[in-house]
C-alpha cells in the first residue's frame, strides 16, 4: 500500500473573529501570574498568540508565543516574570499576520525609559503613519498597526512619558483600548469613541484593568468602573490619576461585544452580557415568531439569546446540537474525504431531539453563510421535519475596520442577496433577523451596572455608518522582515 498524504484544513468560521484581550496588574503580589489568570479567563477575545511583560519597579521582564495561554506559560516561565505589576495581551490578528514578532505586549526602550504597550483594535490611519515614519528613517520590528504608537512615543519631544504618550494616541484614530506598562507606572486608555471594552478593579492595595469584567472575577478583583471613552488612568507610586486629554467625541460603543465576543458572565459597557443578549432573544422572537416544536441555539455564543426566545414565545428549549470544544488551529484530514468535514468536527446534531420535529435554530449572527448551511443539512440528515432560522443580530452588510474582523462586503452573503435567495441557498423553511431598532432596544431595556449616561453604539458593520473616517484600505505587511530579535526571558526546560 502506498505512503498516505495528509490534508492540512483550517477552519473559515461562520461567526466573526475575535478580536484581543488585555489585561493590566498595578502593585499585587505575583503580578505575572494574575496577568496569567486574567489573559486566561479572557481567551475568548483571542488563541493566537499570548504574552505578559511584568515590572519589579526598574526592569521589564517580556515572554511571549503563538498558541493559547495555557500552552504558552508554564510556572518557570511565569517565575521569570518578576515583580507587582504586569500586563497581559491575548491576540487575534487582525491586521499583521500570525507570526511570533507580532505577539504583543510589545516593548522598546527609549530616551525617556523602557515601555510595554498591549492593544485592543484597530487604528484606521496606521499604515499613513507607518509610511511616513519610514520615509523619515523609523526602522518596524512588526507588521502590527500597534507599534506605530510606540515610534510616536519614542519620537515625542516631551519630558516625561505621559505627556508623550498623551502626544502619541492623539495622532492616531481607530479602536483603541491600550495597557501600558513602565518601569513604575501602568497606564489604561480609551480611544474618544470608546469601540472597545476596559474596565478597572481593585485588589488588595493594587488596581486591575482588563478588557472584561470575567477576568476580574477570576483573581477576586473587586469591579470599581469601567474606564470613559477618552480616559487615560495613570497609576504610579504618587496614585492613582484621570486624565481626559481628548476633545469631547461621540461614543460609538461596539454593538457587537453583546451579541457575539463578550464572555455571557461578563459586564461590558457597564451592561451585564448574558441579561442583554436574553433580551435581544426575546425581542428576536417578538419580532419574527415561528410555529415550531423546539428551540435549539447553534452554541455556545447564542444560547443565551435561544432561552429568550424560547422564554418570549413559550416554544420549549433544548440542546439540538453539540459543540467540540476540543479543536486546534489545523486538522488533518483523511484522504478518503468526509462531507463537510469543517462543520463535523465543530458541531454534532442530537437525532434523538430534532428528528421529526420543527426546530427554530438561534444563530448570533450569519457571515458567509457556508457553515450555516452545513449545519441546516446536518439537522436534515437528523431527521428534522421543518428548520425556522432566526439570527439575533441585524444582517451584517459592511466589514469592520475598528478590530473586529469581519469579511469583505463581497464576501457577506447579506449583501449580495436577497432574504428569498438566503432561505433557498440555506435550504430553510424561514429565515429572520433581529432588527438594528430591537438590539438597540434589546441594550437599553438592559438595567446598567454604575452610573448612567449619554450611550451611543458603533453599528457600522449593520449600516456602513462609519464613525471614524477611513483614511485608506488596509494593506498587507506580512512579509515585512524583522531586524532585531525580540526581548525576551530566557526559557528553560
Amino acid at each position: 500500500m502506498g505512503g498516505s498524504k495528509a490534508n492540512l484544513v483550517k477552519l473559515s468560521g461562520e461567526h466573526p473573529k475575535e478580536e484581543c484581550g488585555i489585561v493590566g496588574i498595578y502593585n499585587v503580589e505575583e503580578a505575572a501570574n494574575h496577568a496569567y489568570l486574567g489573559a486566561y479567563a479572557l481567551q475568548h477575545r483571542g488563541q493566537e498568540s499570548a504574552g505578559i511583560v511584568s515590572s519589579d519597579g526598574e526592569h521589564l521582564y517580556r515572554y511571549a508565543g503563538m498558541g493559547k495561554v495555557a500552552d504558552v506559560f508554564t510556572p518557570t516561565k511565569l517565575r521569570q516574570l518578576q515583580g507587582r505589576h504586569a500586563i497581559a495581551h491575548n491576540r487575534y490578528s487582525t491586521t499583521g499576520a500570525s507570526f511570533l514578532r507580532n505577539a504583543q505586549p510589545i516593548r522598546f526602550e527609549s530616551r525617556l525609559g523602557t515601555m510595554a504597550l498591549a492593544h485592543n483594535g484597530n487604528l484606521t490611519n496606521a499604515n499613513t503613519i507607518r509610511h511616513n515614519l519610514q520615509e523619515q528613517g523609523s526602522l518596524f520590528q512588526t507588521t502590527i498597526d500597534t507599534e506605530v504608537i510606540s515610534h510616536l512615543v519614542a519620537r515625542s519631544r516631551a519630558d516625561n512619558f505621559t505627556d508623550a504618550l498623551i502626544e502619541a494616541v492623539k495622532q492616531i484614530r481607530g479602536a483603541y483600548s491600550l495597557a501600558v506598562l513602565t518601569g513604575d507606572t501602568l497606564y489604561a486608555l480609551r480611544d474618544p469613541n470608546g469601540f472597545r471594552p476596559l474596565v478597572m478593579g481593585k485588589k488588595d492595595n493594587g488596581y486591575i484593568f482588563a478588557s472584561e469584567t470575567c477576568a476580574l472575577d477570576i483573581i477576586d478583583a473587586e469591579y470599581v468602573r469601567d474606564i470613559e471613552p477618552g480616559e487615560l488612568v495613570v497609576v504610579s507610586p504618587h496614585g492613582i490619576t484621570s486624565l481626559f486629554p481628548f476633545e469631547k467625541s461621540s461614543h460609538n460603543l461596539c454593538i457587537f461585544e453583546y451579541v457575539y465576543f463578550a464572555r455571557p458572565d461578563s459586564y461590558v459597557f457597564g451592561k451585564s452580557v448574558y441579561n442583554t443578549r436574553l433580551r435581544m432573544g426575546e425581542i428576536l422572537a417578538e419580532e419574527s415568531p415561528a410555529a415550531a416544536d423546539l428551540v435549539m441555539p447553534v452554541p455556545d455564543s447564542s444560547s443565551v439569546a435561544a432561552l429568550g426566545y424560547s422564554r418570549k414565545s413559550g416554544i420549549p428549549y433544548h440542546m439540538g446540537l453539540i459543540r467540540s470544544h476540543y479543536i486546534g488551529r489545523t486538522f488533518i484530514e483523511p484522504d478518503q474525504k468526509i462531507r463537510d468535514f469543517g462543520a463535523k468536527i465543530k458541531y454534532n446534531a442530537i437525532r434523538s431531539v430534532v428528528e421529526g420535529k420543527r426546530v427554530v435554530v438561534i444563530d448570533d449572527s450569519i457571515m458567509r453563510g457556508t457553515t450555516t448551511r452545513k449545519i441546516v443539512k446536518m439537522l436534515r440528515v437528523a431527521g428534522a421535519k421543518e428548520i425556522h432560522i432566526r439570527i439575533a443580530s441585524a444582517p451584517t452588510k459592511h466589514p469592520c475596520y475598528y478590530g473586529i474582523d469581519i469579511p469583505n462586503r463581497s464576501e457577506l452573503i447579506a449583501a449580495t442577496h436577497t432574504l428569498d435567495e438566503i432561505v433557498k441557498y440555506l435550504r430553510v423553511d424561514s429565515l429572520a433577523y433581529l432588527s438594528l431598532e430591537g438590539m438597540l432596544r434589546g441594550e437599553k431595556e438592559t438595567e446598567r451596572r454604575g452610573k448612567s449616561g449619554t450611550r451611543g453604539y458603533c453599528t457600522a458593520c449593520f449600516d456602513g455608518n462609519y464613525p471614524v473616517s477611513l483614511e485608506e484600505n488596509e494593506a498587507d505587511y506580512s512579509n515585512q522582515k524583522t531586524l532585531f530579535s525580540e526581548y525576551a526571558v530566557e526559557e528553560h526546560t
